[in-house]
Order: C-alpha cells, then structure tokens, then sequence
C-alpha cells in the first residue's frame, strides 16, 4: 500500500480516473434508487398506524362515555379525542347501540394519489380500524 503511494507520488498521479468517479456514481445511484423508495413506504405506513391507534383511542373515550352516561355521545368537543398530528376525528353517527367513529388524515395518500387512504373509521360492531369511511 506505502508502495503504492510513493510511485504514485513519484509518478505525479492525482485523484482518481473519471471512470473510477463513474463507477462510485452509478453505485451510489443504485443504492438511492432502493433506498429511497423503501424509506417512503415505510413512512406511509407509519402514518396508517397512527390512524388506526387515534381511532382504537378515540373508541375508548366513547366506551368510556357509555360507562359514565350510559349513552354514546353523537357530538365530539374540541378535548374528547387526542389526534396524531395530522388527524381529524369525528363521530359520524351514534346510538343506544354502537357508533362509527371517522378519521381523515392530511398526511395519507393512496399509492395512485386517490384519496381513499386518507379515510378511516371505526364501527364499534367490528370493533377495528378500517381504510374506508363510515357506511
């Protein structure tokens, strides 16, 4: 190696060649081309997760306005449900029986760029998050 770099010092080689600059290039493009694709995905997501928790957290709150009342509430107020940044929920319809709970986000778009993913909700008959709004 020490040899290598005396002859090269010696011989006045500097820097590397544009084919060697090239190479590092298109590998370092590559790896972006997989990486960055992933890392995006993996972000959206995250952000469906964070739909469906508000939503699992938002039917506590109305389970436990059941327990005290005896009723679900048919109107939200400002404090009753914590969103994620991002999230808007709503109760979107409620009686003696069950409710459905709904969730639009900003930050979810579908793979197509439709909307259809930035809307979620919560039937206390399923008792689940699901990527569609409230029938």
């Amino acid at each position: 190696m020490l040899a290598r770099i005396r002859k090269a010092t010696e011989d006045k080689e500097q820097g590397f060649t544009l084919i060697e600059l090239l190479v590092v290039i298109v590998i370092i493009g590559i790896l972006a081309a997989i990486a960055i694709p992933t890392f995006l995905n993996q972000r959206e997501k995250a952000w469906a997760r964070s739909a469906q928790s508000d939503l699992r957290n938002a039917a506590t709150v109305m389970e436990e306005q059941f327990g005290e009342t005896g009723t679900y509430p048919t109107t939200a107020t400002a404090e009753m449900f914590k969103e994620s940044d991002g999230n808007v929920i709503a109760i979107t319809s409620a009686d003696a029986t069950g409710y459905c709970l709904g969730l639009t986000s900003d930050k979810l778009q579908g793979a197509s760029g439709d909307d259809n993913s930035k809307y979620w909700s919560f039937n206390s008959a399923t008792g689940s998050p699901a990527n569609t709004t409230c029938a």
